[in-house]
């Protein structure tokens, strides 16, 4: 790390989790190119294909015991 970049990453430690967030959020954009416009609209086609295929299944999820059980279970038969 450069040390103009330490003293931006240090002035940045000091502002509030918000302001952080914000900044983040915005040298991240920088660097990933411009958004998809249609990147909202794909995400609610899919959530709605998940919850769609989750209606027909009609299979509750699991027990965190049940989870917990076989994660020990398999970690065991390692």
């Amino acid at each position: 790390m450069t040390s103009a970049s330490a003293k931006i990453l240090t002035e940045a430690l000091a502002l509030t989790p918000g302001e952080r967030i914000d900044l983040a959020a915005e040298l991240l954009a920088s660097v990933d190119g411009s958004a998809d416009p249609d990147w909202e609209q794909a995400w609610q086609i899919e959530i709605d294909r998940r919850a769609a295929a989750a209606d027909v299944r009609g299979t509750p999820p699991p027990e965190w015991s049940e989870v917990r059980a076989r994660v020990l279970s398999k970690l065991a038969s390692r």
